[in-house]
């Protein structure tokens, strides 16, 4: 004897679509930041780690293999770092989706990652809720900018930049060459370095070198080994 189903048995029966997760690839130079991150979005029903790099060679090299939907670039790594791997990738890939993932929290950082084509940025302290939400936004094809991403900016908006030379300039400054010093190196003369000195302290509203160098370095013009 048969038994008629009800319309919420019927209904209940249908097969449900599973939803495709956002598959990701996780660039870092250190092992530990890459496991750490594949855990925990690992647990997230929606994503899945597909691949890991440790330089930005092989990010490039595992996203021609892989075609993820997001890629979480670290900024700074050896062979090639983040922001040409994200630039060699996009070059390749127009439509890939990046978001850059450091510790680096500089303006100037962050404007050189969106440059480059970065869809996001975030920082490696943020909780995992921002993370999440930055990658699932990104893949939707908004941009990926959390609060205090955006308040950084605003810090310095409008965006005044330096000149490669005046970077070379500062980047020699930070090792306490002088004047004469840096001028022998990048082959101008000691008042050439004084006109690039003191453009420096205006862009940077610095009093002196020391505190151009701190800014700079701060702000993410320059890197202090």
């Amino acid at each position: 004897m048969q038994t008629c189903e009800t319309l919420d048995e019927k209904l209940f029966s249908i097969p449900r679509p599973m939803t495709v997760p956002i598959t990701l690839l996780s660039a870092d130079d250190h092992p530990l930041i890459r496991a750490g991150l594949a855990a925990m979005l690992g647990t997230e029903p929606d994503m899945s780690v597909v691949a890991e790099a440790e330089n930005g060679e092989e990010a490039l090299e595992l996203y021609r293999t892989h075609k993820p939907d997001v890629v979480l670039m670290d900024l700074k790594m050896p062979v090639m770092d983040g922001l040409e791997a994200c630039k060699a990738i996009i070059a390749e890939f127009p439509d890939a989706k990046i978001v850059m993932l450091t510790t680096y929290d500089g303006d100037e950082d962050i404007y050189r990652a969106l440059d480059a084509g970065a869809k996001g940025y975030l920082l490696k302290d943020m909780i995992r809720t921002e993370i999440v939400n930055v990658v699932r936004n990104v893949h939707n094809g908004r941009r990926g900018i959390p609060a205090p991403v955006a308040a950084r900016l605003a810090e310095h908006t409008p965006r005044i930049g330096l000149t490669q030379r005046e970077i070379e300039v500062l980047q020699l400054m930070s090792k306490g060459f002088s004047n004469p010093q840096i001028g022998r190196i990048i082959g101008r003369t000691e008042g050439t370095v004084k006109v690039h000195a003191k453009n420096i302290l205006q862009k940077l509203d610095a009093s002196d070198r020391t505190e151009a160098v701190t800014v700079a370095a701060q702000r993410g013009f320059i890197r202090i080994e």
